[in-house]
Formats: C-alpha cells, structure tokens, sequence
C-alpha cells in the first residue's frame, strides 16, 4: 500500500535590530523585538494556530488514521512560549495524539553541519531536548536546516542516536531514480534517506493559489488523484514544507484550509495510508543506496547551498561567524551563548543573497532588509560586537594551537571528574550496602542475645 509522509517545517529567527558601527562596545543586545513579536503573533493567528487546530481534527475524523511530523526549532519554540502560548498548547496536544512524529534539527535553524560537526551535534542536541522536555517525544529522524545534507554527515547523524534522514529529492543526485522510495546513505548504511517529492511538495507550496498555473485550481481530489497515479512499486511520497504555506503563503480565503482537511477522505479513497518519517525507517527497507557528494538542499532551484554561501558578503560573514565556534564553547557566559545561537540562525545569510529572478524575488520577500548590502552592513556590525564580547573571555591572540591545548585539558578534567564522580557514587553504594548488612548482623546477634537472656530467666 502507498503511503504519504506529510512533513511541516516552523522556524522563526530572531531578527537583528538596526545597530551602527557606532554600536559595537556600547550596546550588547541585537534584537528586533518589536519586529519579531509582530511577525509571530500574526503569524501564529493566521497560520500557525488554525494549520494545528487542523491537524488535531484530522487526526480524529479519520479515527487515527491520519499522520503527519513536524519540525519546529528551539528558538521557535522559546519565541512561541513568550508571543504565543497557545499555540505551544496545541503543540501538546499534538505529541499526545501519538501521530504527530517530532523531528529533530538544528537549535537555531543554523548552518553548523556545513562549517563545525561539533557545534552540529551540540545544536541537534539541544533541540531534540528541548523536544523532550516541552512535548515528551523522543526525535528519531532528522530534518535539518533546509533538509541540508551530504555523505560526509551521515556517520555523525548515526552517531547521535537517528535512525533517518529527510533531504531533498535533487535532481542531478537523483538523475533517472525517483524520490518515492526509501534509500539508505552510501558513507553510513545503517541510516535511511527519505527524499522529499519536489514537484509535488511545491504544488501546495508555491502554486495552491496561482491563477496562471494550468492545473489550478488544486483540489483535494486531484491531488489525491496524482499521488495514487504514481508507479504503485513506489513507497511512499514525502511531502514537506513549510507550516506558514497554510495561511501565510496562501490566506485562508484561497481555500487552503480546506483542502488540507479534506486530505484524509480522498486518500482513504484510493487506499492511500499516511505514515511519519519514524515509522517509515523502522518498517521500510532501503531499495539502494545512495551518495550525496556536495551538499544539497530543498533551497531555489539549484538545490544546493548557493542561497546562504553563493557570494563572498555570505561567506565572509560564514567564515567569521565560525572562527570563534570553540571559544563560545569554553566559555560559561549564559548570555553569550545565547547570542550565539541567534546569531547561528541561517536566515542573517539568507538576507544577504544577491541572486536575481524567481529566487531573488523569494529571497527579498522574506527579508526585513531594502537590500543584501544592508543585511550584510547591519549583521556583521553586530557580530563584531559579539566577537569583542568573545575576546574578553578568551583573546583572539591566543593561537589556536594553544587553544586546542586549553581544551584538551579542560576535556581531559572533566572526563578525570566524571570518573571519579563514578567512583564515589560506586563507593557510596558499598558503604551503604556494608551498613545495611551491618545493621542486619547487628539486629539478628541483638534478637538473638535477647532470647539468651530470656531462656536463662526462665530458667
């Protein structure tokens, strides 16, 4: 039987406020709250909370039958537990249905899997925490930033415990094979690729409400009708985009809504089940593998990483961003680390792209900035501010092969004190266990004593 993998992405980066040079030394704090309140409560009324409320109906007209995963940042969900709580709310609701899979991903939606595998693994931790500690769901499979993904990252990602990966169904990686089956990675076998269905992902994505598209208007029933028209030794189609695509996109006056609730009906008419990304790497062999050199993405149509690191503003901002990566994690400054995570967000580059037509004109929809140049400007003043911040702790003019001495040792004492915390515990447990068997010899020559002392009276 067919199955649909229906995979929503929802992150919202802290955007930076308007800091001048002037700034830099004199005023530490970065952020737009105004501007990111405004855009997360309107975002959250007109798509994020309807889209969920919608999801939960699904789920119970279809008696359970229904399933879908979703893949939301850290830093979003701080920002939805101070601008939108509700919203959160229904997220629970959500991981309480158990048909809601929970993916992992980066912390802060950032570029760290393509500059620094430690600060990667750091970031997927501490989403995946995060997922735990708020929604009580353990992430098996990862959706990272923009599905970004290559064979140099599939041993890292077995390594943090995931099972599967969702990346893009590129085409010149791809070539004449179709994204509709389960693949396992060329460098880590063991892992499961799941490729996103390009052309039927941006159906709903970009074209739901284009008049001009020749197959508009799109239907549930039509859709449906697509899907099960695909060669029926065809796994599963993974669909993936964006929560807003739902009301932000494309307004709830277009009828989005209502084609998304009215999926579950017609797929049931075609004998088309829906499955989460966690179930699809348990249950579903690998047909083949398959090598990903360059790294991909679902990002324009190059597919690549070009919409962050395609000219020298992005990756001179990249380059110095990462070049202080192992002195923020020495550092115990909470507020530090805090901004760098922010500052990780991959968003700050995508402002900066210069790409012109159809991808410049989506790249400066999404922009706060009237151009790259200012996205540039105002971004690198602010994390020359923060590379100060990060000198004062450990100066830039310590080389860094006596940094990675500094932290070697520092490493090397906390794997010393976590080992002999392991002896004390163990210590501990013995002197406990002497006691209780002390007390208990005590207790039984005590007993017995007693009942000496009685028979002599007796006697």
């Amino acid at each position: 039987m067919k199955a649909i993998c229906f995979c929503m992405e929802l992150h919202q980066p802290m955007r930076l406020k308007r800091y001048r040079f002037f700034d830099i030394g004199n005023d530490h704090y970065y952020y737009d709250d105004f501007l990111n309140e405004d855009i997360l409560t309107r975002l959250a009324q007109q798509s994020y909370i309807p889209t969920a409320r919608t999801l939960l109906k699904m789920i119970e007209d279809s008696a359970g039958k229904f399933r879908c995963a979703i893949s939301v940042t850290g830093v979003a969900m701080e920002q939805f537990e101070r601008y939108a709580p509700e919203f959160m709310d229904l997220l629970k609701k959500l991981a309480a249905t158990g048909n809601v899979d929970f993916l992992a991903t980066t912390y802060a939606h950032s570029l760290a899997s393509l500059a620094d595998p430690e600060e990667f693994a750091a970031q997927v931790k501490m989403q995946t925490a995060a997922i735990e500690e708020r929604l009580g769901v353990k992430p098996l499979v990862l959706h990272n930033t923009r599905m970004i993904y290559c064979d140099e990252m599939a041993p890292q990602i077995l390594d943090m415990g995931l099972k599967g990966v969702l990346t893009e169904g590129a085409k010149h990686i791809l070539g004449w094979k179709s994204p509709d089956y389960v693949y396992a990675a060329s460098s880590a076998p063991k892992l499961k690729m799941l490729l996103r269905n390009p052309k039927l992902s941006d159906d709903i994505s970009f074209r739901f409400s284009d008049s001009s598209w020749d197959a508009y208007p799109l239907t549930a029933d039509k859709y449906m009708d697509w899907i099960a028209s695909t060669p029926a030794e065809e796994q599963v189609i993974n669909i993936c985009l964006g929560m807003d695509t739902f009301g932000g996109l494309h307004p709830a006056e277009t009828g989005i809504f209502q084609f998304l609730e009215a999926l579950p009906r017609f797929a049931a008419e075609r004998d088309i089940r829906w499955a989460t990304p966690s179930e699809i790497v348990k249950k579903v062999k690998a047909v083949d593998q398959l090598s990903v050199i360059h790294p991909i993405s679902d990002a324009d149509e190059a597919r690549d990483t070009s919409a962050w690191l395609g000219n020298d503003l992005q990756a001179e901002a990249f380059r110095k961003l990462y070049s202080v990566a192992e002195r923020v994690r020495l550092c115990d400054d909470r507020r530090l680390k805090q901004d760098w995570d922010y500052l990780q967000g991959s968003d700050h580059l995508y402002y900066m792209s210069t790409k012109h037509f159809a991808d410049g004109a989506a790249h400066s929809a999404f922009s706060p900035y009237d151009t790259p140049f200012q996205a540039f400007t105002n971004y690198m003043n602010v994390l020359s501010d923060f590379i100060v911040r990060v000198e004062e702790q450990y100066p830039l003019s310590i080389e860094n092969e006596e940094l990675n001495s500094l932290v070697t040792t520092i490493r090397n004492q906390a794997t010393e004190i976590e080992t002999l915390n392991k002896e004390l515990a163990s210590m501990r447990k013995n002197v406990e266990q002497y006691n209780i068997e002390h007390r208990d010899r005590r207790a039984i020559a005590d007993n017995a004593l007693e009942e000496t002392a009685a028979d002599a009276d007796i006697k």
